[in-house]
């Protein structure tokens, strides 16, 4: 078959529902070098601190809802998203998203190579 179907619900999400959710679709979608997340952060959620460095893959979040401050501390900012914003990231960048607003936010985050 030359394509896969996946909803954001078939797998489980990673973290509690009082934070939002997180979706991995990687599997669902049987990708080989792309990976693809769902994240939905509730008003003060944030998402774990990390870099890529170990896996070497560049990653970008576009903001489907809402706004989020992604933080990178290395650079000593902060960048912050609205709907229909996007950011990509060096493997190198250490990064956090927040959730600072008054509503759930919603991201699709990418990553690639695998």
């Amino acid at each position: 078959m030359g394509y896969d179907i996946a909803a954001k619900t078939d797998p489980e999400s990673v973290i509690d529902d009082e934070w939002g959710g997180m979706w991995f679709l990687k599997a669902p979608l049987e990708t080989d070098e792309l990976g693809i997340t769902v994240l939905e952060l509730e008003p003060n959620g944030k998402g774990m601190e990390h870099d890529e460095t170990e896996s070497g893959q560049e990653e970008v979040y576009y903001v489907v809802k809402g706004t989020v401050d992604v933080e990178l501390p290395d650079a000593d900012e902060t960048v912050t998203l609205e709907a229909d914003e996007a950011i990509r990231l060096d493997s190198g960048e250490t990064r956090q998203i927040h959730n600072r607003g008054d509503e759930r936010a919603k991201l699709v985050l990418v990553g690639a190579p695998l």
